[in-house]
């Protein structure tokens, strides 16, 4: 297992997006359409997603998808949004999810890092019951 992934499971990019736009971090409907259409540019398969709107303001939600997820936390007042892409395999690329919610957004600044899942040492036995 090598490629992209370097002999890890998956890639994990933690996004933190900064100047993005108030309104449509506010909108639960938008930031849910926004995450379903990264994890498809992406090329990723959507098995569930849930989303929920906070009073007075801000969004958290996930896109479950059969490599990983997309998970999201919206700070609308601060024009700030956390956001993690993970994914399992090669056939996906996070960063491609990453870009498009970055443009999405409307973020000024972001920093994004990407942290390598699953890097096993050695020798190891798998037990599956």
């Amino acid at each position: 297992m090598q490629g992209q992934l370097g002999g890890a499971l998956g890639r994990h990019v933690l996004l933190e997006a900064y100047g993005c736009k108030a309104e449509v971090l506010d909108s639960v409907k938008g930031v849910e359409k926004t995450m379903i259409d990264a994890a498809l540019a992406a090329g990723a398969e959507i098995r569930e997603v849930a989303f929920h709107k906070f009073s007075p303001q801000g969004v958290s939600g996930v896109v479950v998808i059969s490599e990983s997820h997309l998970a999201i936390h919206t700070w609308p007042e601060l024009g700030y949004a956390a956001i993690d892409v993970f994914t399992c395999g090669e056939s996906v690329n996070p960063w491609d999810a990453v870009n498009y919610l970055i443009e999405m957004f409307g973020a000024e600044s972001v920093t994004a890092n990407e942290v390598k899942r699953g890097i096993f040492q050695g020798d190891m036995t798998v037990k599956v019951s």
